[in-house]
């Protein structure tokens, strides 16, 4: 189905953005990556009069970090999440969620900030990004605004964005030492696959004791919107991590879950996979967290030889 008239606008700055979505209103969709927008233009599910591109925008398309805290522009494409060394150096899971999602040609087109506000269940980042603590911040002509993203999602399709805000960073607080995180999906192709379950996990260890201190783990495609297994995570604090650990609080998790039938899977099938993910990307988030732990190690044995 070929693509229905539209007005296409190309902002140089964020304020002209802004002030173009203001003006526009509900006539106005803005334009990241393109692959969710104009799938559903070309299949008449939506017909924007106007089409505001963010393309050209800098400050949407670049990492910073500084001060305990990366932020990434909210237009910043999937594949150079995959490639970039802040990612890939401090947040495991968001590295492993960015490099699962689509095909390649996907990776290059997608945007960070495309796949958030779509509002999908089985996204492959909102999980990752929630357990490692992301917030949003969102710009209008009113000013700025700053969303936990846990409480971003509201729905399928649904959100907290408003009109006639874009979403211009993901704000990414610097894990802790001796923290790691993990992620892993479920699907029934290898390219382009939509998730079944997914499931992303933080942790971080007390170092005297060696018991989990913190821990967050949160699952994709089995509720209206990514969860917290909040007894999962109540499981797993205070005791110090093994397989035993893992198991119970992958059978929280799977008790947490809310799925439901679909042709991708059933509901009780997807409860068995949330017990199996959820122990696997916690062994990930601890393979993580030791060699974090290790390479440290070594950074700390090098500088001493070198005085």
């Amino acid at each position: 189905m070929p693509l229905p008239e539209f007005l296409y606008h190309v902002p140089a700055t964020l304020n002209e953005a802004c002030q173009l979505m203001a003006q526009l209103g509900e006539d106005g969709r803005p334009l990241a990556g393109g692959t969710d927008l104009i799938v559903n233009m070309r299949k008449g599910l939506i017909s924007p009069k106007n089409v505001v591109s963010l393309g050209r925008i800098e400050e949407l398309n670049k990492i910073d970090h500084s001060g305990g805290l990366t932020r990434v522009g909210a237009c910043l494409k999937v594949s150079d999440l995959v490639r970039s060394k802040p990612v890939s150096s401090r947040y495991n899971a968001l590295r492993l969620g960015a490099g699962s999602l689509g095909s390649p040609l996907i990776r290059n087109l997608a945007t960070i900030g495309g796949n958030l506000v779509t509002g999908r269940p089985a996204a492959d980042l909102p999980p990752p990004l929630m357990a490692l603590g992301a917030r949003l911040l969102f710009r209008s002509v009113s000013g700025k605004r700053e969303v936990p993203l846990q409480e971003f999602f509201h729905g399928p399709g649904l959100t907290a964005i408003g009109k006639d805000e874009i979403l211009t960073e993901i704000l990414l607080p610097e894990p802790p030492s001796n923290s790691g995180s993990g992620y892993i999906k479920l699907g029934v192709r290898k390219a382009l696959e939509i998730s079944i379950v997914n499931a992303a996990s933080f942790i971080s260890l007390d170092r005297e004791s060696g018991k989990i201190r913190s821990a967050r783990v949160v699952l994709g495609a089995v509720a209206p919107t990514p969860i917290r297994a909040w007894s999962a995570e109540k499981i797993l604090i205070g005791e110090k991590p093994d397989e035993e650990l893992f198991i119970k609080a992958g059978e929280a998790a799977s008790e947490e879950s809310k799925p439901i039938d679909d042709f991708r899977g059933s509901a009780g099938y997807r409860r068995d996979m949330v017990k199996i993910l959820t122990q696997r990307s916690l062994h990930i988030a601890f393979d993580d967290l030791m060699s974090n732990t290790l390479e440290r190690w070594d950074e700390k044995n090098d500088h001493a030889h070198c005085k």
